[in-house]
């Protein structure tokens, strides 16, 4: 009990001096909420709630940082057709498999040793690994395009090691190459820590 104890203090005064350290790495992991919304009147828009995980690198400039990430992402969307009589006629279930890369630029707020209120923004490029519709959907799966670029916003704070952000994202172009205009929007809640 003497040596995890004594190990347990160890670990946490490295960690506690390399919360400060110009450059951070870390894993994250959480969950998300995403739709895909539509400009076409005809279809009702759902959310589906999935998970992500992966990494970070957080290059500290003062109150000013850069934040590259890469993380496996699972998200998708419903969107029900409906009728002239307001009966819904399908229903389109997306499942997509992807590797998400965001590249934020961010802000402290507070800039403590052991913790930071931040805010971020930046451009994300999504690469979708699977793509799945239901089986009763009227959508083509095959017109689901291979990426596509988007934006994430958010917050976040760091507590010594531990670092929480909530972010939106959203794509800039249609993802979808049949009728309409289908975007993808994501909210996400991710749980990190510093590994350096």
């Amino acid at each position: 009990m003497k040596k995890l104890t004594l190990f347990l203090l160890a670990f946490l005064t490295f960690q506690l001096s390399q919360a400060q350290s110009p450059v951070n790495l870390g894993l994250k992991a959480g969950f998300n909420s995403s739709k895909i919304s539509t400009n076409l009147d005809d279809f009702d828009e759902s959310s589906v709630n999935n998970y992500l995980a992966g990494a970070f690198l957080r290059v500290n400039l003062g109150k000013i940082y850069l934040q590259p990430e890469a993380y496996f992402s699972s998200k998708g969307g419903k969107l029900s057709e409906i009728t002239g009589s307001g009966a819904t006629e399908a229903v389109n279930s997306f499942d997509l498999k992807a590797i998400d890369v965001p590249v934020l630029l961010g802000y402290k707020l507070i800039d403590k040793e052991a913790f930071n209120l931040r805010l971020n923004a930046g451009p994300v490029l999504s690469f979708l690994l699977e793509k799945e519709l239901n089986e009763a959907a009227v959508m083509d799966v095959d017109q689901l395009k291979d990426h596509y670029f988007g934006y994430q916003y958010g917050a976040g704070i760091d507590l010594w090691v531990l670092s929480l952000d909530v972010r939106m994202e959203n794509s800039f172009g249609d993802i979808y190459s049949g009728r309409g205009d289908e975007k993808t929007q994501t909210f996400l809640v991710t749980l990190g820590i510093k590994l350096l």
